[in-house]
């Protein structure tokens, strides 16, 4: 699967999944029947695994156990276990991920804990158009810290650090346009003016292979519902370079963050490492499901999963235009030159009708302002013949008339 391979006809797409090594993964998951799923890139599809472990969950665990189950069942350190599920699709150890929070209250307790960090630096850089909540969270954090956010265009951030720049903050495959920072060049650029980092790899954790030991970053946070496949509104993660373990002061301070949380002492002492990113009680079933999502990965070589959905978008940007050739109305955003997130975006002036008809159809993408037609290509899943089904529904949708009456509530609309 090579990405300058063309795509001729639907016989070669299915000869491809026919020797994909990561075939096998697709039985992981529950899949509706007569559903294409091209929109694991904001909610991964339900693992085979997870109703009976939060089956088991619930009714032994908590049905039978009651309140023992905090010790006999282990739900006390499920944080730090699924954190150290992740942390081989991140690069790193175990102890430097923790599963908590969400993603936003991830990023406001790192990137204040970086300002905390940095005395005498008060200003957070953010690219201007990154995902809306992480700039709303830095904006209050500022507010809130007497710090300055700016907001700057992606070519333009390496001018941008200068000696009154305590944080950048970075999504490392960008929400929409699938576009990818090179983590290790930007992470040298900043640490070479005193700046550090936090990056949001939503959009990258369980897609790309990540090494972010390797690659010097400080700080990042991650969603675990969309290419995790933890379910709807699942736990996020947070990481922490260890060499900033010792010096970390959260700015919230909660009881599963200290030292020795049921002492239930008035001072606060925080515990060791991430773990005083912990605030309150975990959400038990949200946790378990999120560790049946992580599980889909075992076994699963990163690298060769970023391969495959690269080739994937390669391949659906070749058939979507040869259909924007039949439909001057519809373009295809190139994907960019090296590296690139597993999506692919097309434009059409009226991309939400033309969304919804397709998912009337059973082919589930999603829309994002103003004309995107947005399409995820989870390699654990996805198959080369869906990007033919997938096509040809389109030319059918925009050949026809139905996209002009379709209704607008079928669509995501999560990040």
């Amino acid at each position: 699967m090579t990405r300058n391979a063309a795509a001729t006809d639907r016989a070669e797409l299915a000869a491809l999944d026919a020797k994909d090594p990561l075939g096998h993964a697709r039985e992981r998951f529950r899949l509706p029947p007569g559903v294409i799923y091209l929109d694991g890139n904001s909610l991964g599809p339900l693992p085979v695994a997870t109703a009976g472990l939060v089956a088991d969950a619930v009714e032994r665990q908590w049905g039978e156990g009651l309140i023992r189950s905090w010790n006999d069942a282990g739900w006390i350190d499920l944080p730090q276990r699924i954190g150290a599920g992740i942390a081989p699709l991140l690069g790193t150890t175990p102890d430097c991920v923790i599963a908590c929070d969400s993603v936003s209250v991830n990023l406001f307790k790192l990137a204040g804990a970086a300002l905390a960090a940095q005395p005498g630096r008060r200003v957070i850089i953010a690219e201007a158009d990154d995902f809306p909540t992480d700039s709303y969270i830095l904006s209050g954090l500022a507010r809130i810290a007497g710090a300055e956010l700016r907001l700057v265009a992606r070519d333009a951030i390496t001018a941008a650090l200068g000696p009154d720049v305590a944080l950048l903050v970075l999504a490392h495959a960008h929400y929409a346009t699938g576009a990818v920072h090179d983590m290790a060049a930007t992470n040298a650029a900043a640490h070479g003016a005193g700046v550090l980092t936090l990056w949001d790899l939503s959009h990258s954790t369980g897609a790309l292979a990540l090494a972010l030991d390797a690659d010097g970053a400080d700080y990042a946070v991650g969603c675990g519902y969309k290419y995790l496949n933890g379910g709807p509104g699942a736990p996020a993660f947070a990481w922490i370079a260890r060499r900033h373990h010792d010096r970390l002061q959260a700015p919230l301070q909660g009881w599963m963050g200290h030292a020795k949380p049921f002492d239930f002492t008035q001072d606060y002492a925080p515990a060791t490492g991430v773990a005083r990113l912990a605030i309150g009680t975990p959400p038990i079933l949200a946790m378990t499901a999120l560790a049946a999502g992580v599980a889909t990965f075992d076994g699963i070589d990163l690298g060769l999963a970023e391969a495959k959905s690269a080739a994937l978008v390669h391949r659906f940007a070749i058939l979507a235009s040869g259909v924007a050739a039949r439909f001057p109305a519809l373009t295809v955003d190139p994907a960019a030159s090296g590296r690139h997130g597993a999506q692919l975006v097309l434009r059409h002036p009226q991309g939400r009708r033309v969304m919804a008809a397709l998912i009337a159809r059973g082919i589930i993408g999603d829309f994002r302002p103003s004309d995107r037609l947005r399409f995820g290509f989870p390699a654990l899943y996805t198959r080369f013949t869906d990007l033919w089904d997938a096509a040809e529904a389109l030319t059918q949708v925009l050949a026809g008339d139905e996209w002009q009456d379709a209704r607008f509530d079928a669509l995501g609309v999560v990040s």
